[in-house]
This record gives structure tokens, C-alpha cells and sequence, in this order.
């Protein structure tokens, strides 16, 4: 993401990448069209939102269903199927 988007940018830097992980990075970033500081920068706000994520989630109450999930899952796909091959 361009440095123009962040109104008071800070610089953070990485010492003792592990050459596998650096080719890596920069693999995945030439895929991509991108740097791999922009690339590293993706990463980091990917997971850091996938992190707010789960701790909402955690935070929510469990909902009982009368019925483990597995067997809803089951009983989709048996119904599914006889949808699809008129059983």
C-alpha cells in the first residue's frame, strides 16, 4: 500500500530473516506485482485483522443446537443427495 495512505507513516525494520523465508517472501511478492515491503505490509494487516477477529468471536456466547454439528452436516448432505439422485 503507498506511504500516501497512512498519514504519519512509521518504519519498521527486520533483522535475521532466514534466507528461505526472504526468497520466499520476495516470490510471493513478485507474483503479486508488488514489493515486498508491500507485500510484508499486506501480510501484517491480514493477520492483524484476523486476529481482531478471533478475539471477537471469542467473545460472543456459545449457542447450543440440540444437535452436534457434524450430524447437521450429515443429515445436509444425505438430503442434498437426494435432492440430486432422486433416492
Amino acid at each position: 500500500m503507498p506511504q500516501s495512505c497512512y498519514s504519519h507513516a512509521m518504519n519498521i525494520q527486520v533483522k535475521n530473516v532466514p534466507t528461505p523465508l526472504h526468497e520466499r517472501l520476495r516470490r510471493r511478492a513478485r507474483q503479486q506485482n508488488r514489493t515486498i515491503s508491500d507485500f510484508v505490509l499486506a501480510s501484517v494487516e491480514r493477520e492483524l485483522a484476523r486476529q481482531d477477529w478471533l478475539d471477537r468471536l471469542r467473545t460472543r456466547p456459545e449457542v447450543d443446537l440440540g444437535i452436534s454439528a457434524a450430524s447437521l452436516i450429515e443429515q445436509d448432505r444425505r438430503l442434498r443427495n437426494e435432492e440430486l439422485y432422486c433416492t
